[in-house]
């Protein structure tokens, strides 16, 4: 997973969401670590300024798969991008394709740099339970999570 351009480690929930509210463009991704399951990572995609977080994990076979909306078929990869490749193709079962991914070089980048005036970063939908809470039946499944803390860092 290191080697993974997107890989942005045990950088928590809220740092993620901050990182992709950061880029600001719907599509734009990051993975990390889970933060409540061990051995299992986040695939996180940014739309309609939401965050959508998707859990990965390795089967006992060495396989991968993405927990994605409920109805849709889980797939299973040999390799992690692979399945990333697959989700940048629209229908995979995620709130939408994967289109700019934030790598950590990216992030290395932009550090320093102070972010946009009103780039408020909004709740988060996490593939456990959003299903419940979305009006849009192409959503993910997840969780709504108001982070006020990430949000006054930008506002």
């Amino acid at each position: 997973m290191e080697n993974l351009p997107v890989y942005h480690g045990p950088i928590g929930k809220e740092e993620g969401e901050r990182r992709l509210a950061q880029d600001g463009r719907d599509g734009c991704y990051l993975v990390r670590n889970s933060d409540s399951v061990p051995d299992v990572y986040c695939l996180c995609v940014l739309y309609s300024g939401f965050v959508y977080t998707y859990r990965l994990h390795k089967d006992d076979t060495g396989s991968w798969a993405a927990d994605t909306t409920p109805g849709v078929q889980k797939r299973y990869f040999r390799q992690i991008r692979n399945l990333i490749a697959a989700f940048q193709k629209p229908g995979q079962g995620i709130a939408m394709p994967l289109l700019y991914p934030v790598t950590a070089q990216t992030r290395a980048q932009t550090y320093t740099e102070a972010p946009a005036a009103g780039n408020s970063l909004p709740p988060t939908h996490s593939s456990q339970t959003a299903h419940l809470h979305q009006p849009r039946p192409h959503a993910a499944k997840g969780h709504k999570n108001r982070n006020k803390e990430v949000r006054q860092a930008f506002g």
